[in-house]
């Protein structure tokens, strides 16, 4: 619910009313103007009789918002949330950020390589698997631990923050202390307990869609986030299941303005999990880019072919180069950098 005081509302009269909404057990977030005072109203409004309300000479309008999410609402936060990355900033007008890496971290020396690479072709974070979510119980599942340490010292080799996904609360420490910024992956976006824990926290997390679910679902697991007190999530369009097999995803490119006029949260595109196939990488690059989207995080690897996981989408660092170069054309043509 959001309700709209009038120009020159006493400052006594509108505190009353915030304490009468809290007295109800709400959460009342305030948008002061020049002109206006704003009140977005969380928590359950059904107890909330908007024509009494209305009665009040100070109100001037009420109104009932029906989508289920209030903190992800743009309603309720006008202006675009940029958030910090390990010094990275996404969202608004900020640089588009560029993050590449390895599907699976492979060792040290190959995750140093190769964020040599992507810095050098203009990547400014670095992605990196340690736990690694397979469909075959026998396939590679990630170094762990060691995964993370290897991360960091390609992070002091390179400057790059880390990007990372996590699976488990039981790691989430580790995570707090290590990764910049914590990848919540398309199998764990309703992994609720897992998402209660992350907002307990105040890192960035970035939240990708789940394999088929809708945008209201999506928007309503950064709100488990948000409700929780963490205010940094990034969303993630990594395509979802559709009965096409000429992809491995459907990428889904028109969330890009939709997440723009619904909410004020930042959106990165993944084309390589959207697609399965590196030859499909730059096109749907450019085409994110074009769009809108605040970030792209692509798998780059030296050498595809030997990839412990995802080689058939992973681009090599010379690709990635040539895809950052055409990327920033685009960008200037929408008034934004790369």
């Amino acid at each position: 619910m959001i309700i709209s005081m009038k120009k020159g509302a006493p400052q006594e009269e509108i505190n009353k009313l915030v304490r009468s909404f809290e007295e109800m057990g709400l959460s009342v977030t305030t948008i002061y103007g020049e002109d206006y005072n704003v009140f977005g109203l969380v928590g359950d409004t059904t107890r909330v009789d908007e024509t009494q309300i209305a009665v009040n000479p100070y109100v001037d309008t009420v109104t009932r918002v029906s989508a289920p999410y209030k903190k992800v609402n743009r309603l309720f936060h006008p202006e675009d949330s940029v958030i910090d990355c390990g010094g990275v900033r996404i969202g608004g007008q900020e640089k588009i950020a560029m993050i590449a890496g390895p599907c699976s971290v492979e060792g040290l020396e190959p995750i140093v390589e190769t964020a040599k690479a992507v810095k050098a072709a203009g990547a400014t974070m670095l992605r990196g698997g340690a736990y690694k979510p397979r469909t075959s119980p026998y396939a590679f599942q990630g170094l762990g631990t060691e995964g993370i340490l290897d991360l960091v010292e390609a992070k002091k080799a390179t400057g790059l923050p880390i990007v990372s996904e996590l699976m488990a609360i039981e790691h989430l420490d580790e995570f707090v202390e290590y990764v910049d910024l914590i990848q919540v992956g398309a199998r764990n976006m309703q992994n609720f307990d897992l998402l209660k824990a992350l907002g307990k926290t105040n890192k960035p997390v970035l939240l990708k869609r789940g394999l088929a679910n809708t945008m209201e679902e999506w928007l309503m697991s950064a709100e488990y986030i948000m409700a929780g007190g963490n205010e940094n999530v990034i969303l993630c369009e990594r395509g979802i299941r559709t009965f096409e097999k000429y992809t491995r995803n459907t990428l889904d490119l028109s969330v890009i303005p939709i997440v723009k006029e619904k909410t004020h949260l930042p959106i990165v595109i993944d084309p390589s999990h959207a697609t399965g196939d590196w030859r499909l990488v730059e096109s749907m690059s450019l085409a994110a880019v074009a769009a809108g989207a605040d970030g792209l995080i692509i798998e780059v690897h030296p050498c595809p072919e030997r990839a412990w996981s995802d080689g058939a989408q992973s681009l090599t660092p010379e690709h990635y180069a040539s895809l950052v170069k055409k990327a920033r054309r685009i960008a200037a043509v929408i008034d934004r950098e790369l």
